[in-house]
């Protein structure tokens, strides 16, 4: 099995930006919890919008 370690790092750091990001423009607890679940799916998001700009 080949080792991701840079790039699971790399995913690492984006998750816990993104996390801080969403979690602190939050104005209610579900506001929080929801903005940690986008933290988990925003590389899903990015590359939908990108291949949907691309026209793929």
């Amino acid at each position: 099995m080949k080792d991701n370690g840079v790039s699971s790092g790399i995913y690492g750091l984006a998750f816990i930006g993104a996390a801080i990001y969403f979690i602190q423009h939050a104005t209610t607890f579900w506001g929080g919890v929801l903005g940690f679940l986008k933290a988990l799916f925003w590389p899903a998001f990015l590359i939908y919008r990108v291949l949907d700009f691309l026209g793929m």
